[in-house]
């Protein structure tokens, strides 16, 4: 619950679309959403996983927008964690949120609206706005706390990083449990999960890697072990019994800016995600087709890029790099290689979290 909070919504049972789950059950419930124009059926899934021992409820999200998988394949490997023979408390997953989406490789519902702007929703309300109601009353309000996973947009990925109020000690606490190198002070968006939660006192974390329509292994395993953190911080799962390497406390983003292209035409980028630039530093090149005229894209202001497109095409004012301004840029950089290269499968601080071949 929100700071100072303490009361748990982990009763004896919950009941998640009329199906109640006791303590120490498994179980998956469709919830129904609103059908498809064939007539045919279609349905949230969830799992939920109740130890017999109370304690926190934590719900787990992804593919609030449609395209946005990698969180997909995050849930269903928290899933297959042997540790969660010993959970205490309760895990609600959702690896699909926006089915509909989700089925057309689609950031939005047919509605064309963006599930993300449309909390808290309304039972009679649009596409969005039922399925987000029915999120609302059926997984956030069963839930003390809340972790949502998302990615970049098509041919934009971002460095995986934390976006968050920082301002709530409870938030905080769960974000350096985490355990990205980069968090984001995030202000609430109006009609987003994160701020209608707030609202509701479920502090909730959003974690943002990779790309649309994209499995990145590195995002993957970041969140996997990142989950596991918040939920080892919660009291849901016990502390390792050989602790790894002690991480530094995450840096914060003190702002943030996207360098746009200034010409239309053919792309050439010079920087990766993760890296540090320098003021002025030359970041990509726009040119036209025959080599006959070359524009530069430069860095505003020192800092980390935490975003990049992939496209190598840019009309005029297109987002090309997102660089945040953080203190103790050039010494973050050097912590996000290190913070990849544990993410390596066979890293010594990776295993245990996930057995699972390395998706290439």
């Amino acid at each position: 619950m929100s700071d100072g909070q303490t009361k748990s919504r982990d009763a004896d049972v919950i009941e998640i679309a009329g199906q109640a789950v006791a303590r120490g059950q498994t179980t998956t419930i469709d919830i129904p959403v609103a059908d498809l124009y064939t007539h045919t059926k279609l349905t949230m899934p969830v799992t939920v996983i109740r130890s017999k021992k109370p304690g926190p409820v934590l719900f787990l999200s992804a593919a609030v927008h449609g395209d946005e998988l990698n969180g997909v394949e995050i849930i269903r490997r928290v899933l297959r964690l042997r540790q969660l023979k010993r959970l205490t408390g309760t895990v609600i997953a959702v690896p699909i949120v926006n089915v509909h989406g989700f089925l057309r490789n689609s950031r939005y519902l047919p509605d064309r609206r963006d599930l993300n702007r449309s909390f808290p929703g309304s039972s009679g309300g649009s596409v969005a706005g039922r399925l987000a109601k029915v999120f609302i009353d059926e997984i956030v309000m069963k839930s003390d706390y809340g972790i949502d996973l998302h990615t970049g947009a098509v041919h934009r990925s971002n460095l995986p990083q934390i976006r968050a109020d920082l301002s709530q000690d409870t938030v905080r606490a769960m974000a350096d449990a985490f355990g990205c190198p980069l968090l984001i002070d995030a202000p609430l968006r109006e009609g987003s999960l994160r701020e209608y939660a707030d609202r509701k006192g479920v502090p909730l974390l959003l974690y943002e890697a990779g790309e649309a329509l994209r499995f990145d292994e590195f995002s993957i395993r970041a969140g996997v072990r990142g989950v596991v953190g918040v939920m080892r911080h919660l009291g849901m799962l016990a502390e390792q019994r050989k602790p790894a390497r002690k991480q530094a406390a995450p840096v914060v983003a003190e702002d943030s800016s996207w360098e746009r292209a200034p010409e239309s035409g053919i792309l050439r980028m010079l920087v990766e995600l993760g890296q540090y630039v320098e003021k002025d530093q030359v970041l990509a090149y726009v040119a036209d087709p025959f080599g006959r005229t070359e524009v530069e894209v430069r860095s505003e202001h020192p800092g980390i890029v935490i975003g990049r497109t992939y496209l190598p095409l840019a009309h005029a004012g297109d987002a090309i790099y997102h660089v945040a301004r953080v203190k103790g840029a050039e010494k973050l950089a050097e912590r996000v290689g290190a913070f990849q290269e544990a993410h390596e499968p066979d890293s010594p601080d990776d295993r245990g979290l996930a057995d699972e071949p390395p998706l290439v």
